[in-house]
């Protein structure tokens, strides 16, 4: 198993499950460092909210994963390889989507500049995905597309995703640049980024971003050291679409989301 494999898990971890992601994204990157099965490992996460008020937040995370020939677990997702081959690799997954946000997480003073009594709104929950991936690498890099739905009644949305990678080897370390997008279709974007329906029979004003394209780069770092340990950090940065940027949830004049994740992983 790849150094990655064992590593990325750590990512998915993280509270926003759009950078979540990110970790799925970088699965296989650096190949044949690591050969475990399983991992533990620690992270410390830095996010730059986007949300009014909700600032920027740094948590600590554990975590247990494991990565087989077929099966794998990451964290918040548990998936199958339908097919594998030196060059395309075909998955089905069910993944938790950690967007969930409480209403105290805003802040009154900032929610209140968009013309929103905080005290009115409810909380954004959790929700869990199924979905399909696929991967292509070649010489040139690596392709991934991912789409999954949530099955919970939540948001009863989607999201697709297509990424591409190129992974850059500077002696023992692994650098990975990453350019993509991710598509929310409308019942997704609508419920993370809209004003619901409770909350405008409560008063607040009707707002709904409708389907959005979110682009988004990325750069991963692997280094392995001492035997079986590696360090695994990410940087992501994201550009918000007008209609997300117009969002009364989001903060005034905020146009971008960024992402820090730094972790340590031992394989056994």
């Amino acid at each position: 198993m790849s150094l990655l494999r064992a590593c990325t898990p750590l990512l998915l971890l993280l509270p926003f499950s759009a950078f979540a992601q990110v970790v799925e994204r970088t699965d296989a990157k650096a190949q044949d460092q690591l050969p475990s099965r399983w991992s533990a490992g620690l992270a410390v996460v830095h996010r730059d909210s986007e949300y009014a008020g909700e600032g920027t937040r740094t948590r600590v995370y554990p975590n247990l994963a494991y990565d087989g020939e077929r099966v794998y677990l990451r964290g918040a997702a548990l998936g199958y390889r339908v097919h594998v081959d030196d060059r395309f690799e075909l998955r089905t997954f069910i993944a938790g989507r950690l967007d969930g946000l409480d209403a105290d997480d805003f802040g009154t003073a900032e929610l209140a500049r968009r013309g929103v009594d905080r005290r009115l709104l409810s909380d954004r929950d959790d929700s869990v995905d199924i979905g399909v991936g696929a991967s292509w690498k070649g010489a040139g890099g690596k392709l991934d597309l991912d789409a999954r739905v949530d099955v919970t009644g939540t948001s009863d949305g989607y999201a697709v995703a297509l990424d591409y990678s190129y992974p850059l080897a500077l002696g023992r370390t692994t650098l990975v640049p990453s350019v993509g997008a991710i598509r929310l279709s409308a019942d997704l974007a609508d419920y993370y980024y809209g004003i619901l329906d409770e909350e405008v029979a409560r008063g607040v004003a009707a707002y709904r971003p409708g389907a959005a394209t979110v682009p988004r780069a990325s750069l991963t770092l692997v280094h392995p050291f001492a035997r079986r340990w590696a360090l695994v950090g990410n940087v992501e940065y994201r550009a918000l679409p007008d209609a997300l940027q117009d969002s009364p949830l989001v903060e005034e004049g905020k146009d971008r989301s960024t992402s820090l994740f730094v972790g340590i992983s031992r394989g056994f």
